[in-house]
């Protein structure tokens, strides 16, 4: 699966051994040093992929990845020394697909590559073509649409995955490393991914996100999906 990879970082040393790995794999990869570079490099030609450091000149990672957003759905790894939890949140609040902090180990990252990528082509889809049914909530996994009180809702990739997968499995508590496995597919990282995720989701299905009754918190655990209406 070899793709082409925008690497920015300021820092040429961390980009080169970043370019080496990924390359072992078969990717071809381009680095840039700031942040105004990658975006207007981004937008002419955008990448399948792009790691992309949050301290940047000119322009810093999240303004980076907010524009890149706006215009384009291109996979982004953030990989940054900011490893303070509410840094890696807003990361993946920003439209992160994932977060490594350094010092980290190269031959990690090009894994987590290689996840991302799977995802972005498709490879992780939930299967079938039903349609999940909870009040007003309908999931139709098929045509990868979501209806909350008759109106189309958007959902991102990983937002429609975990949403499905919830509700295939009413009542089910799942920690957050089993939904990084199961949805995600990874058998390592951040679980604030899925705290994110969840919360994204209760902000868009749930009648108060304050007071959650859909995608309940398991204490001790993870979560649990609650039908509103009994099958």
């Amino acid at each position: 699966m070899s793709a082409r990879i925008l690497v920015v970082d300021d820092d040429p040393m961390v980009a080169e051994v970043v370019a080496r790995y990924l390359e072992r794999d078969g990717h071809v990869v381009e680095c840039v040093g700031d942040g105004a570079e990658a975006l207007r490099r981004a937008l002419s030609n955008p990448p399948d992929l792009m790691v992309l450091d949050l301290m940047l000149p000119k322009m810093d990672g999240l303004q980076v990845c907010r524009k890149l957003r706006e215009r384009w759905p291109v996979p982004v790894i953030m990989l940054t020394a900011l490893g303070e939890e509410m840094d890696r949140v807003v990361g993946l609040e920003t439209g992160a697909d994932d977060y490594v902090t350094k010092p980290f180990s190269p031959r990690e990252l090009a894994l987590r590559v290689q996840s991302v990528l799977r995802r972005a082509r498709g490879a992780a889809l939930p299967t079938g073509t039903g349609v999940l049914r909870d009040g007003d909530l309908t999931v139709d996994v098929g045509a990868h649409e979501v209806r909350f009180r008759d109106d189309e809702i958007m959902l991102t990739a990983r937002e429609f995955d975990l949403l499905a997968h919830l509700m295939r499995n009413p009542r089910q508590a799942f920690s957050r490393s089993a939904l990084l496995n199961q949805v995600w597919g990874w058998s390592f990282g951040d679980s604030s991914t899925v705290t994110v995720h969840v919360r994204r989701l209760r902000e868009k299905i749930e009648p108060d996100p304050t007071v959650p009754r859909r995608i309940v918190t398991v204490w001790g655990v993870g979560y649990r999906y609650e039908p509103l209406v009994e099958p």
